[in-house]
């Protein structure tokens, strides 16, 4: 049988710590950042016409997925009516189901 033996490396973990303490540091940095604020809301839109295809095609992925509201910055209620909306283009074939 061949022993394993274990290093001991306190300078090492000291160096480690010291290197996790920056990162937080950083990390915490970057994770400021503005809130986004609802597009709909600014212009005062109620309701989102589900053939104005050009605003619609801004909320979906190259793939043909809905973009999240924490991504697009819509609030919940513009969220789910535009996605009520790109579901309304699909269905009419103004928008297509899968991405080109």
């Amino acid at each position: 049988m061949v022993r394993i033996q274990k290093k001991r490396l306190t300078k090492g973990l000291r160096k480690d710590r010291k290197d996790r303490k920056d990162k937080k540091d950083r990390k915490d940095a970057s994770l400021r950042f503005f809130k986004k604020s609802c597009r709909f809301c600014a212009d005062k839109i109620d309701k989102i016409d589900y053939k104005d295809v050009l605003k619609l095609k801004r909320f979906v992925t190259e793939k043909g997925k809905v973009l999240p509201g924490r991504i697009t910055g819509n609030c919940a209620g513009h969220q789910r009516s535009v996605a009520i909306a790109i579901k309304r283009a699909r269905h009419v074939a103004l928008l297509p189901f899968v991405g080109e």
